[in-house]
């Protein structure tokens, strides 16, 4: 691939925001960033909305020329004062380190790092990949002594699996993609039900990212209602023992919902932040287990799940929350590709299954066209 070709020209997530959301998963009380008031509002807000604290030292003009040194260290007493956090995070952006500032010492200098712990991470958004913030902010979450080496060293390999999948086959794999809202939710679940009505049988893989996976496992659930036991297998990352405490949290919960609404998954293919390997195992799975079966209902990164590698001729269904995603989903051969459009931000701070469209739309049409 030429140069130029591999120059991503649509937007791509931040490795600042990137690094926020790492704190969030490690369960920071407070995150304060060392740039402009108006640096990565959205994000910034969306995390107050899940529990974290997330604080500005509001960088200006005279800051970007004398420096905001003086200014990190008050807003890190302040947040102390305020919150009094048992893990703080400090977040460089791109004014702070053009400039030169020194995350570390205006911690020493504060002081807070006698009173909690803290990860500092010089961080800015021109990386090429947004991974890089999580990898720095987990390096130095395992240099504090917040996780273990093994532990930062195995986030470090789904991060590189994550970067290496989404220039492979997803939303970094060519210079433009344009953004799409999918196919018609009633038209693809008018198929599926279609194919459930003929007593078809069909995999259902729920292979989500993280917090996403409160609104995946709605269309799982709805796929599982919709169809006789029998005629349903359920794979997921849903494993409650590897990962960040955090994040194995989701599963529990997960869990613990489908249990009660009487479904099972039948295999579980790794946890909620090996997304970019689970798939493999999924589609292995599939492979040598179900390979005769007539549809798969792919959930999540759905991209993630090579069914054509091993040649498996199932009708694809295939639900994402990337509008970007759409386009790889059908260059990949998926027949289906729907649009779980602002996902993301509705499972922020959930704190259980929540409703999705697709799944919605599933029950409804079902209901509408009064099928058994």
């Amino acid at each position: 691939m030429s140069e130029e070709m591999e120059t991503i020209l649509h937007p791509r997530p931040s490795a600042i925001v990137a690094a926020l959301y790492t704190l969030r998963d490690l369960d920071a009380d407070v995150a304060v960033m060392h740039g402009p008031a108006g640096c990565s509002f959205k994000h910034s807000r969306l995390l107050e909305e899940d529990g974290m604290h997330v604080l500005t030292s509001a960088m200006d003009e005279t800051n970007f020329v004398f420096g905001g040194h003086e200014s990190l260290v008050r807003v890190l007493r302040k947040a102390e004062e305020m919150f009094q956090p048992e893990l703080m995070g400090v977040i460089g952006t791109c004014s702070s380190m053009i400039i030169g500032e020194d995350l570390h010492q205006a911690v020493e200098d504060s002081g807070v790092g006698a009173k909690c712990k803290v990860i500092a991470a010089d961080v800015h958004a021109g990386y090429r990949d947004n991974t890089v913030g999580v990898i720095l902010t987990l390096e130095s979450a395992y240099k504090s002594g917040i996780i273990s080496r093994e532990e930062f060293e195995r986030q470090k390999r789904m991060l590189e699996a994550a970067t290496k999948l989404e220039k492979e086959v997803g939303a970094a794999s060519k210079s433009y993609i344009p953004p799409s809202k999918g196919d018609s939710k009633i038209d693809v679940a008018h198929r599926l039900l279609e194919l459930i009505g003929k007593g078809k049988k069909g995999v259902c893989v729920l292979n989500a990212k993280k917090e996403t996976v409160f609104m995946f496992a709605d269309i799982l659930k709805a796929v599982n209602k919709v169809a006789e036991p029998s005629q349903i297998v359920n794979i997921a990352n849903l494993d409650t023992e590897e990962g960040l405490k955090k994040i194995r949290g989701y599963s529990v919960k997960i869990l613990d919902e489908l249990d009660a609404d009487g479904i099972k998954i039948d295999h579980i293919i790794g946890g909620l932040d090996e997304y970019p390997v689970a798939g493999e195992k999924a589609a292995a799975l599939i492979d040598a287990f179900y390979a005769d079966y007539d549809f798969a209902v792919l959930l999540g990164i759905s991209h993630a799940v090579p069914l054509d590698k091993y040649g498996i001729k199932a009708e694809i269904f295939s639900v994402t929350n990337g509008p970007r995603t759409i386009e790889p989903l059908k260059w990949l051969g998926h027949d289906h590709a729907v649009l779980e459009i602002d996902l993301h931000p509705k499972t922020i701070g959930a704190t259980g299954i929540i409703p999705s469209e697709f799944g919605d739309t599933l029950l409804k049409l079902k209901h509408a066209l009064q099928l058994p």
